[in-house]
């Protein structure tokens, strides 16, 4: 790629001089940045290159090259986990790649560049009646980083997963060429490169078909169950009925009670239904509440939160949750979507776990077995004296992806609260937790994912898979140049942990 030993590239319009007689080369220190996971329970250093076009992103793969580094992508920065992290090595942003490039209202198909956001997408669709098939709990993720991971959402048994309505993208390989896949051209490497975290290529424009809404709000109702037993027997016997459906369970409580759920499930309105959609519509409806209860800025809710952000106050937290649900139990309302589905941005919701941040811990487990696996994983964190502070339930299908989740089944996203001293407990606790996932027939997300090791990942994926994953990401990148702290961690040379 790169066969002259001084050479001057552009990235980000800046001219970056090469220059290695001897040795790796010096890379900009001004590039160096810290990142920090989503979670704030991991941090990394590196070499931070932010570029506006695809040529920029050929000359980031040329400075890899040529100064012995390795390459990986990072977005939105929203995953829990080491993701988007590759510790002293090149980390390519795509946040200003963050064009529309072609939108039909029509038929709801868009294509755009990779650093899009959500925020951005649906902001731009939805005046015209559309919505986003496939939304994660924050906005600020990007659709590059939503195909790159597989994201999910509260409809995942129906809708499936993000990559699921992702019609084709173009790839940009280590070598500098550009790929077209789609289901027909190239469909091995489509459906390897989506949720196959970035370690094949870098997406340059996305190709997607959204959803049709006739309303800007959809119409929610809650349930409250009495135990997990319940919890679980209510979702088989009404998730079908609506359009999303989750349930927070209160994972403090010990005993009969544990697994008490308060549920939201929600449809979309059908044409006729809302008398003025025309203004639901507008984006000035769907802004998201700067105060709570119009007193209290959500910038300052963590700091009322934080006191109670402990096992001794999490439990009342979680119990007064429960109560105050079952005071408003059969609710009914109308909701924007915004409001809806993109809780994680009303507040700083991470601030409350303090300094050392959260470990977000999410199996997926099949119908079969899900009560029983997650009575049992709830029971073994108490007895490890590890609770988690807040558990969401949600309802998937099974993925036609390489690297997949995907069960037809449930998950559970469980957060857990890291210390100095406690995360020693906590990292062995998961360890212990992957054997009862895997007793049950359960999978992994690996966007948020911090604590895996190589034999669970061999032992859910299969040797087959992962086989086929290698081979063809050594077709694509022979040179190794794409790596992540993630990469590194499962699947080279079979990991170091």
């Amino acid at each position: 790629m790169i066969d002259e030993l001084t050479q001057t590239i552009n990235i980000d319009q800046e001219k970056i001089s090469l220059n290695w007689e001897r040795g790796p080369m010096a890379m900009p220190t001004e590039r160096l940045e810290e990142l920090v996971a989503w979670g704030r329970a991991s941090r990394t250093v590196g070499y931070v290159f932010r570029p506006s076009t695809v040529d920029d992103l050929r000359a980031v793969f040329g400075l890899a090259e040529a100064s012995g580094r390795t390459v990986t992508f990072r977005a939105g920065g929203n995953s829990y986990g080491d993701a988007g992290a590759n510790g002293e090595n090149i980390i390519l942003s795509v946040t200003r790649m963050n064009r529309i490039l072609e939108w039909y209202p029509q038929t709801g198909r868009i294509t755009v560049e990779p650093g899009v956001t959500l925020q951005q997408l649906w902001e731009y669709i939805l005046g015209d009646g559309w919505w986003i098939p496939i939304a994660t709990g924050t906005m600020k993720t990007t659709v590059g980083g939503c195909a790159a991971m597989n994201t999910h959402g509260k409809n995942g048994w129906q809708a499936g997963t993000f990559g699921d309505h992702v019609e084709s993208f173009e790839l940009l390989l280590p070598s500098g060429e550009l790929i077209t896949c789609d289901r027909q051209q190239n469909r091995d490497i489509f459906h390897a490169a989506i949720g196959g975290f970035g370690m094949l290529g870098c997406f340059t424009r996305l190709t997607m078909q959204m959803k049709r809404v006739y309303s800007g709000l959809i119409q929610v109702e809650t349930y409250v169950t009495r135990n997990l037993a319940e919890t679980m027997s209510y979702f088989e016997a009404h998730v079908a009925e609506y359009d999303y459906f989750v349930g927070w369970l209160d994972a403090m409580v010990r005993g009969r009670a544990v697994g008490r759920a308060d549920i939201h499930k929600a449809r979309h309105l059908a044409p006729g239904e809302d008398p003025m959609p025309a203004q639901t519509l507008r984006l000035e409806n769907q802004r998201l509440p700067a105060n709570v209860m119009g007193i209290i800025p959500n910038s300052l809710i963590w700091r009322f939160q934080r006191p109670f952000w402990n096992d001794f106050g999490m439990y009342f937290v979680n119990m007064a949750k429960y109560w105050a649900a079952r005071w408003h139990n059969h609710n009914s309302y109308r909701q924007p979507h915004a409001l809806f589905h993109f809780l994680l941005d009303y507040f700083d919701w991470d601030k409350p776990f303090g300094p050392g941040g959260l470990i977000q811990y999410q199996p997926f487990i099949p119908v079969a077995n899900a009560e029983a696996a997650f009575g049992e994983i709830f029971r073994h964190c108490h007895k490890r004296g590890l609770p988690n502070y807040l558990s969401v339930l949600k309802r998937h299908r099974p993925d036609p992806f390489l690297i997949s989740y995907g069960v037809d089944g449930y998950s559970m996203a469980m957060d857990f609260r890291i210390t100095a001293r406690n995360r020693p407990r906590v990292v062995q606790m998961t360890r212990e937790l992957d054997e009862i996932v895997l007793k049950y027939g359960g999978r992994f997300y690996l966007a948020k994912d911090s604590t895996l090791r190589p034999a669970i990942a061999a032992a859910y994926l299969g040797d087959e898979t992962i086989a086929r994953f290698t081979a063809l990401k050594q077709r694509l990148d022979p040179d190794c140049l794409l790596e992540s702290n993630l990469w590194r961690r499962l699947f080279k040379d079979g990991g170091s942990g």
